[in-house]
């Protein structure tokens, strides 16, 4: 494991952690630790607040992003640390995206939030949409969209689990309306 300012990044993604975070500059000082897991359940990636520190002020919170060490597609075996750059740079991007989101909630508004996510599906259609607003508004849409090209044509997903992707997350066309809406509000300011 490495270790940047308040930032634990394995060895391996070392990389596209740091390119993730340059584009969060709001989390420099946000304690994130990056950690690969042996399995997750239904996910490629989890952030999360570390369990206590939901009890802590909004500035004293530290957040741990899970990573599955392995993806099992179709008939496919994917580790981890061994997708295209991009990808990963575009996964990491989508959990950061949430670490903006729980940085703005009160701790009660957390645990709310966790409760929501498990037992409601348009509350986690809305929690991933704002992940990925969160990234696209912070310029990650190239590598969002390369993650999503990845997940939706290449990796070979039924298509039960390409369809709850579309819903769940923006589409290719939303992100690109986003961009637009961003440009336009960066050339009037």
């Amino acid at each position: 494991m490495v270790a940047s300012a308040k930032h634990t990044i394995p060895e391996e993604i070392i990389n596209e952690a740091k390119i993730a975070l340059s584009h969060y500059p709001e989390l420099s000082n946000v304690a994130i630790t990056f950690k690969f897991k042996k399995n997750i359940k239904k996910s490629t990636m989890q952030a999360q607040p570390s369990f206590w520190s939901v009890f802590r002020s909004k500035k004293n919170r530290s957040y741990k992003i899970l990573i599955s060490e392995r993806i099992k597609i179709a008939d496919s075996v994917y580790y981890t640390k061994d997708m295209p750059s991009e990808i990963m740079i575009g996964w990491l991007g989508h959990e950061l995206g949430h670490v903006m989101d729980y940085q703005q909630r009160s701790g009660m508004n957390l645990i709310g939030f966790g409760f929501k996510y498990i037992t409601s599906e348009s509350y986690i259609r809305e929690a991933e949409r704002r992940a990925d607003s969160f990234a696209v508004n912070h310029g990650m849409e190239t590598y969002i969209l390369a993650t999503k090209e990845f997940i939706l044509k290449e990796a070979g997903l039924t298509p039960a689990y390409v369809q709850r992707i579309k819903n769940l997350y923006l589409s290719p066309e939303e992100i690109m309306v986003l961009v637009e809406e961003r440009d336009a509000l960066s050339k009037g300011k």
